[in-house]
């Protein structure tokens, strides 16, 4: 495994995320928590910065208090981070994505089932109740369609699907999240290639 500073690891992760066609440059976000501090991809990540970010654009700053949301660059899925570790301190990474095949579902408000081995252990994700863009309101809604997962936290991964916007993963670390991501992507390619090739 890659072992890196968090704010390095967060840019790294970032970019994989970018590079692998998890996220747009519209959006999303990634953090990771060490101790008491949270490491989190800045705001326009992808619009401004391409996702080409170094260890010194990351944010960071302590996860209790308000310091860090009152950071210039806090980035706009930050509540939802935070609520995250908050809630869960078995969590240590977080991601935010756009991820292409998982959008069209979220654009539907469709459930995503499970039709790959690989995926099986996430169920069919939940969405958070419909919620104000980046509010507290949503943070905490996701939080509670994470209630009850604490052990597959503990070993892996966890995800939350965003009512026509995206999905949100809580994993162990980085790496179990953004595999998380890539598996929950192809198995969403799975579902809308199945369709199609029985039509």
């Amino acid at each position: 495994m890659i072992n890196l500073p968090p704010a390095e690891l967060v840019a790294y992760i970032a970019g994989l995320m970018f590079d692998r066609h998890l996220t747009d440059i519209a959006g999303g976000n990634v953090s990771a928590r060490q101790g008491e501090t949270v490491y989190l991809t800045p705001r326009f990540a992808g619009q401004r910065w391409h996702w080409k970010l170094a260890p010194e654009d990351i944010v960071s700053g302590p996860l209790e208090g308000d310091e860090l949301v009152k950071h210039p660059s806090f980035s706009r899925e930050g509540l939802s981070h935070l609520a995250i570790y908050r809630a869960f301190p078995e969590v240590t990474g977080v991601i935010h994505a756009h991820a292409p095949n998982v959008l069209p579902f979220c654009a539907m408000v469709r459930p995503i089932e499970p039709v790959l081995e690989g995926v099986k252990k996430y169920g069919v994700l939940p969405y958070h109740d419909p919620a104000p863009p980046y509010s507290q309101q949503q943070a905490d809604s996701i939080v509670a369609n994470l209630r009850g997962k604490e052990e597959l936290l503990k070993s892996a991964a966890a995800a939350v699907l965003m009512p026509r916007h995206g999905i949100i993963i809580a994993g162990k670390d980085l790496f179990a999240a953004i595999d998380a991501l890539e598996r929950i992507d192809v198995n969403a390619r799975c579902i809308i290639a199945a369709k199609i090739l029985a039509a």
